[in-house]
């Protein structure tokens, strides 16, 4: 079977960005700074500059700058520093990582698991193959488990020609939380490697990180998820050439030359999770925040069930699973009677909580809280910064709409009903770092009226501050200066405007999400399609093509009436708004380009 990634096999990932001291603390500076202007200016907004003759725009804008404002101030903490715990030979025994450092102990025990449910199942065969070649430098025994929750014949066969275990269960309750739960039911390994359908390991994924076990403390550890099917684009020179020949070519030479190499038709749906890997879960290890996000983590089984402890609450269940899994953890090193395990396993199925995972469609980053707030256990997580594997990215708009709107209902989920900050046992560092994820998807309440605003004002003449005068204008570009300066220093190696462009571009799905969640509506688990949807997905993005069309239009009525003499617009208002305006044009423009995409013919091979 031919697929359209295999032309990208010989794809190799980044390595990790470098650590700079000095630009650290340039960074540490520059924010430093930048959040007291922002002080000084939304100080400002709220004592000053409202519009008293317009309330009813005037505190919605102020309000917005305000959210926006500490989403800066959490976002801050979050990067404030790296802190990269050493990466340490990988231990010889189960011993060496329950802290007594001996090396003649039993020989270490991993269970790789492939979740899957309607995924080809020839693409999990790769991964299986992938997961077969891992090294470890020690005796090792690592089982490999497919949990197929589709009960496919097809999938099956795959598995009994790889010689790997197959596991499947009679119903799908749960989705990939609750066949995490059955797997863990059935396997006894010491760790557990969780992979989803299109994860390829790497060899170097145990003895690159099961150094980290040596602290009996070390729960879980992240590694970076990579896409190695991200669309590489081609030159402006290349793509101008194809329409205008070489005019074309020489127009884009000329541009890169100026501002650098541009690719068009790059990451179209700004799929690189390099910012969020790299930059921010990596920047939260210092705080013991970084959270689980499944797919390339590695698990203590000792963890995962002390979870389960504290995911459920009468004496009897704890006391179950305690049992449960102090015998699972000792099933492959001793004889222990097998009817002993399965009455116990038995009596803990009547509770439906042998292991750990929560019902949930964010079941890694909830199971992530629970270990953190449990300061009897102080357990510990790691993001290790080096690539491990490699995965598919969504091929369109429906499935990248698909998934994210997946990862915003699910954190919003937990926020409402669960709230991580005001849950006992975090300290304060991993509730500032909580809320840092939470208080994101919360960004299209905001997001809307800064998309909103401009148009009021070109439309209507209507300001939200008291007039665009020399002082606002002193008061606010140095704290938008000062943004784009600290950000660039503290982002070094990564090109952020399209991330926050398409954050920006994100408040349909998060204002769609945090509506469903509000009015108690189920989160749904749709598995992300691993294949190129066909057809057109301008239905999905027809929100952002409302800004733009608004905004085409405020900008050109507003200038005919500002020339005609007509209504109160001033010229510092007229051209500040604007310049707004275009700013949100030009990053609504990155999901419009999106649903258009389309693979060259000659890249898709399928």
């Amino acid at each position: 079977m031919t697929f359209y990634f295999e032309r990208f096999e010989n794809r190799v990932p980044p390595p990790p960005l470098e650590h700079s001291v000095s630009r650290e603390l340039l960074w540490q500076f520059l924010v430093t700074v930048c959040l007291c202007l922002g002080a000084w200016y939304i100080w400002w907004r709220w004592t000053a500059s409202l519009n008293f003759g317009a309330l009813w725009f005037a505190i919605p804008v102020a309000t917005a700058e305000t959210g926006a404002y500490f989403g800066l101030v959490l976002y801050a903490i979050n990067l404030w520093k790296v802190s990269d715990p050493p990466i340490t030979p990988p231990p010889a025994s189960i011993d060496e990582c329950n802290g007594s450092g001996d090396e003649k102990g039993h020989a270490i025990a991993v269970d790789v698991m492939f979740a899957t449910y309607n995924e080809d199942p020839e693409l999990v065969r790769l991964g299986i193959r992938d997961a077969k070649a891992i090294r470890y430098p020690h005796a090792i025994r690592m089982l490999i488990h497919v949990l197929d929750d589709g009960r496919r014949p097809t999938m099956r066969a795959v598995c009994d020609e790889e010689g790997v275990n197959y596991i499947a269960r009679g119903s799908n309750e749960g989705y990939k939380a609750g066949n995490l739960r059955n797997a863990m039911e059935q396997t006894s390994g010491d760790f557990l490697v969780i992979c989803d359908a299109d994860t390829r390991p790497f060899p170097t994924l145990l003895e690159r990180t099961m150094g980290y076990f040596r602290d009996p403390k070390v729960a879980w550890v992240q590694t970076p998820q990579w896409f190695y099917d991200l669309p590489a684009g081609k030159p402006l020179d290349a793509a101008l050439a194809r329409y205008l020949g070489a005019p074309g070519r020489l127009l884009g030479l000329a541009l890169q030359k100026l501002v650098g190499p541009i690719q068009l038709g790059q990451d179209p749906f700004v799929n690189d999770p390099t910012m969020f890997y790299d930059i921010i879960l990596r920047r939260r290890n210092w705080a013991n925040a970084s959270f689980c996000c499944g797919a390339g983590s590695i698990h203590r089984r000792e963890a995962v069930m002390e979870a389960a402890l504290r995911s459920f609450g009468s004496a009897v269940e704890r006391q179950t699973i305690a049992a449960v899994s102090e015998i699972t953890l000792v099933t492959h090193e001793h004889d222990v009677a097998a009817e002993l395990v399965d009455a116990i396993r038995g009596e803990a199925a009547s509770f439906h909580v042998l292991a750990p995972y929560k019902f949930h469609v964010s079941e890694d980053i909830y199971t992530s809280i629970l270990l953190h707030s449990d300061r009897e256990r102080g357990w510990k997580s790691i993001l290790h910064p080096y690539v491990e594997s490699r995965m598919l990215s969504p091929q369109d708009l429906l499935s990248w709409t698909i998934q994210r709107f997946k990862y915003a209902g699910g954190s919003l989920d937990i926020l409402f009903h669960d709230n991580p900050l005001f849950r006992h046992g975090l300290t304060l560092p991993q509730r500032l770092m909580y809320a840092s994820t939470f208080w994101s998807y919360l960004g299209g309440l905001w997001n809307i009226v800064f998309l909103i605003a401009p148009i009021v004002y070109l439309a209507t003449g209507v300001s939200p501050v008291s007039a665009y005068s020399s002082e606002f204008f002193v008061r606010i570009l140095p704290f938008l200066v000062g943004i784009e300066l600290a950000s660039m220093v503290g982002t070094w190696g990564i090109a952020g405007y399209k991330s926050k462009a398409s954050y920006l571009a994100f408040f349909p799905i998060n204002l769609r999400a945090l509506w469903s969640v509000l009015r108690g509506s189920k989160i749904s688990f749709p598995v992300t399609p691993k294949d190129r949807q066909a057809g057109s997905h301008l239905h999905l993005i027809w929100p952002q093509l409302a800004i733009v069309g608004l905004t085409v239009a405020a900008i050109g009525g507003a200038s005919l009436a500002y020339l005609a003499g007509l209504g109160p617009y001033t010229l510092s208002g007229l051209l500040a708004n604007a310049f707004w305006g275009l700013n949100n044009m030009l990053a609504m423009s990155i999901m419009i380009a999106a649903a258009l995409w389309r693979p060259d013919a000659s890249e898709d091979t399928r």
